[in-house]
C-alpha cells in the first residue's frame, strides 16, 4: 500500500456537486493506493502509521491532538509513466481488490479513535485542501 500524506489546514472532497467528506482545521489529507499483493494486515499497518506519524505542528501526531483525516482512494499512485507519454496502471489493484482494503484502512483508523472523512470509491472527485508547510510525505507499507 502507498499513501501520499499532506499536512493540511482543512480539506474536502466533492462528488457531483455534493460534499461527501470535509474537515476544518489541522489534520491530514491522505491519498491511498493499493497494489496486487496488499492485505488487510498492510491496511492495519498503514492505519497505525497514519494515526501516529509526527508531522503535525510541533511534531505532534493525529493521535496526540485528535486531528481528523480525509482518506481518498487513489489508484493513480501506482501509475507508471517511465515509457512513452501514456501511463500504465498495471501495478494498481483492480477495484474489487482495492475498495475493501481502502475501507479497511478507514475502519482501522476509526478503531484507533480517529475521526475520518472519506471520498467515494471510483467516483470523479474534486479534492480541495490547504497544504500547511507545504508538507507532503509518501508512506509505503
Amino acid at each position: 500500500m502507498r499513501a501520499v500524506v499532506q499536512r493540511v489546514d482543512g480539506a474536502s472532497v466533492v462528488v457531483a456537486g455534493e460534499t461527501v467528506g470535509e474537515f476544518v482545521g489541522e489534520g491530514l489529507c491522505v491519498l491511498v493506493g493499493v497494489t496486487h499483493d496488499d492485505t488487510p494486515e498492510k491496511a492495519a499497518q498503514l492505519a497505525r502509521k497514519l494515526w501516529s506519524v509526527r508531522i503535525l505542528e510541533a511534531e505532534k501526531s493525529c493521535s496526540d491532538v485528535a486531528a481528523p483525516l480525509l482518506v481518498i482512494s487513489q489508484f493513480t499512485l501506482y501509475g507508471d509513466a517511465r515509457k512513452g507519454r501514456r501511463p500504465t496502471w498495471n501495478a494498481a489493484a483492480p477495484g474489487e481488490v482495492a475498495e475493501p482494503l481502502v475501507d479497511e484502512v478507514v475502519a482501522q483508523l476509526r478503531a484507533l479513535g480517529a475521526t475520518v472523512e472519506t471520498g467515494r470509491f471510483g467516483a470523479d472527485m474534486r479534492v480541495s485542501l490547504t497544504n500547511h508547510g507545504p508538507f507532503t510525505l509518501v508512506i509505503d507499507v
